[in-house]
């Protein structure tokens, strides 16, 4: 079989790449996204921007488009209310399908979507495909707070994952913290219910003997109060207890904040310590700024997917787009492959993404 290219040999020092947008999808639709797609297409002239949508909800949009900026005609939605599979089906040009199929057909390198999670997740397994020695894939987060942030998975692929399949999480993971958020050689670690390395239930301890076989930077346990200590910089769980973390995370960093508002209302004294600890506060915000982490990646199918949050405004979208292109040109998918496969070659930028099990769709040009 064809080896895969040396990536520190085979693409230039800063390639240009092509991504796909749903640009209708997420709560806000076009007149958020279609922005945040063009603010990045605007400060990265060597990236080419596909948006993929209905052309009569993006035209007003794209009167001062720049000239990396295509559209792809793609009518129809898939809502919120929507069995993923099914719909993937019964709407073959829906915005996601579309998207994904032109990462699928090698005319994109990567797909980026705020529209429905588990149809983004779903039209990456059965469009795209997963990569040779992958079972299942997992969907990542950058977890704000450290510097650099956490990253943390899985949130929402696989609630029934083995041990293999976190062996397998910790692997990606490590991969996409190295080449994505910057992390050399990072600290991978398990999260279960102690510290001490192989505690928890015979999933843990088996998932504990098998990341311990690797060559990764294997910490053993983190608790759930751990998690912004810095002990690790991949933490690995199944999605049950992952996607319960991060919406939680999400929560009390709301609550807190509100709390504060509240506070800082509550009569003179309120506003003088406002201003006061203003710059302060301003630190913390930035700090955890959940915006600038952009989406989540799904590791471990043939190409970068990126599904960024439902309710992502532009500022998101750019950030989100941004993770999609670093993905693609940082060969995250062909790394996981060389590192998990079997050997078969892995489709890279430019490349079609070969025949997984796919729906098919037309898409218009």
């Amino acid at each position: 079989m064809t080896a895969i290219a040396d990536p520190a040999t085979a693409r230039p020092a800063h390639p240009g790449v092509r991504v796909a947008v749903d640009a209708i999808g997420g709560d806000h639709g076009a007149t958020e996204v279609v922005p945040g797609a063009l603010a990045y297409a605007r400060s990265h002239p060597e990236d080419q921007l596909i948006l993929c949508g209905d052309e009569a909800l993006m035209a007003p949009l794209l009167r001062d488009r720049p000239a990396n900026v295509r559209t792809v005609h793609a009518p129809e939605l898939i809502g919120m209310d929507e069995h993923p599979a099914r719909a993937l089906v019964r709407k073959k040009r829906s915005s996601i399908v579309v998207a994904t199929e032109l990462v699928r057909d090698g005319q994109a390198d990567a797909v980026v979507t705020a529209g429905h999670t588990g149809a983004g997740m779903a039209a990456g397994v059965l469009l795209l495909g997963t990569l040779p020695g992958i079972d299942r894939p997992a969907l990542a987060v950058q977890v704000p707070g450290g510097d650099p942030p956490l990253v943390l998975l899985d949130i929402g692929a696989n609630p029934d994952s083995t041990p293999e399949n976190l062996a397998q999480y910790a692997r990606m993971g490590a991969i996409f913290a190295e080449h994505v958020v910057g992390v050399p050689r990072p600290r991978v670690a398990l999260l279960s219910l102690g510290e001490e390395k192989g505690k928890g239930d015979v999933r843990v301890q088996r998932a504990t003997e098998l990341i311990d076989a690797t060559d990764l930077a294997f910490v053993g346990n983190v608790e759930g109060k751990d998690l912004t200590a810095g002990i690790a910089d991949v933490v690995v769980c199944d999605a049950m207890l992952g996607n319960v973390v991060i919406k939680f995370f999400e929560g009390l960093s709301g609550f807190i904040f509100d709390q504060l508002r509240a506070e800082f209302r509550r009569g003179l004294r309120g506003r003088l310590a406002y201003l006061l600890l203003r710059p302060g506060v301003a630190r913390i915000r930035t700090t955890f700024d959940y915006e600038v982490v952009g989406g989540s990646p799904l590791l471990g199918v043939r190409g970068a997917v990126i599904i960024t949050h439902g309710r992502a405004r532009r500022r998101m979208i750019e950030h989100a787009v941004r993770v999609g292109a670093t993905t693609a040109r940082e060969r995250v998918p062909q790394l996981i492959g060389e590192a998990l496969g079997s050997g078969a070659a892995v489709p890279g930028p430019g490349a079609p993404a070969g025949e997984p099990v796919a729906v098919n769709g037309e898409v218009e040009t």
